[in-house]
């Protein structure tokens, strides 16, 4: 009539005998007796409960909270009191429904916590703070009282997706797609404004090169016509000096200044007519000094 229980090293056992606790352990086997025996098998690995939840920001906006807890039963005996966990022993399968209610109790701690959050955030700050968010709600529901009571410990919490309904992302979404718009835009516009400005740099640089240029021809050209003026009074100032000595020579002296030039040019005339009255006054003027009427020389 006794039976062999074997258990499995994740697995704390308690032994009922006749409504009294007879013996516990972790993965302990022992014969027992199914007619005055029940056994719990209490699961002391970590488990992980998926969830998802709707609740509502602090400007009434509904969004969808997804994520993954996990737990762990750190005091067996202390959720034996509270919950069945009793089994089969043939199909270790649970006699009542007690082990899923305790997930659905600690997914419901997480829930009121996740909610006392999110009421005091806007809708921007609960999308974006995601990570924060679910910092502050493991702090609070570790600390619960009713968990420590179960012997229950949250190891973690991860709020995989927090997403606001489809016509609201929607509007965020066309909200920040024209925010990256305008930001573009300003973009385009700077970058047309850097141009523009570049442009009228190097304008301003040609044309002060062209103004150089013009200045620099200006002064050349009043510097060649200063050199010009300065070359025409040195001639004129050299033939002034040259013709100076003639100036203080008596007629009679130029006179024959200009026949000597005459004579040594004579080669270059062909003809030369001097008629007896032509010569005769310009002897007699050259002798007496003064001035007479002759007749005009003809040259051929």
């Amino acid at each position: 009539m006794f039976r062999y229980f074997k258990g499995e090293p994740n697995v704390h056992v308690i032994q009922f005998r006749n409504g009294a606790m007879a013996r516990d352990g972790r993965g302990i086997n022992f014969w027992y007796n199914p007619l005055t025996s029940s056994i719990a098998a209490i699961p002391t690995a970590s488990t992980d409960a998926p969830f998802i939840f709707s609740e509502t920001t602090a400007n009434f906006q509904d969004i969808s909270i997804q994520g993954t807890l996990t737990y762990r039963i750190d005091d067996p005996v202390a959720i034996s009191r509270v919950l069945d966990f009793t089994i089969h022993p043939r199909t270790r399968a649970y006699r009542s429904e007690d082990p899923d209610v305790l997930t659905q109790r600690i997914v419901n701690a997480v829930q009121a916590e996740t909610r006392r959050h999110v009421a005091g955030m806007p809708l921007e700050t609960a999308l974006t703070e995601v990570g924060t968010l679910a910092s502050d709600v493991l702090a609070n529901v570790a600390s619960s009282p009713g968990l420590a009571n179960l012997g229950v410990t949250v190891e973690s919490l991860h709020f995989t997706s927090v997403r606001a309904t489809p016509e609201t992302q929607k509007a965020l979404e066309t909200e920040y797609r024209e925010r990256l718009q305008g930001a573009a835009d300003l973009a385009i516009y700077a970058r047309r404004a850097a141009a523009v400005a570049e442009e009228r740099k190097i304008q301003e640089s040609e044309l002060a090169t062209e103004v150089g240029l013009e200045t620099g021809r200006e002064d050349l050209v009043d510097r060649q016509a200063r050199n010009k003026l300065a070359l025409a009074e040195a001639d004129a100032k050299a033939e002034e000096l040259k013709l100076t000595p003639y100036g203080e020579l008596p007629p009679q002296a130029l006179i024959g200044l200009a026949l000597k030039d005459w004579a040594a040019n004579a080669g270059s005339i062909d003809n030369l007519s001097i008629t007896p009255d032509l010569l005769s006054g310009l002897v007699g003027w050259m002798t007496a000094g003064k001035p007479a009427a002759p007749e005009t020389a003809k040259t051929e």
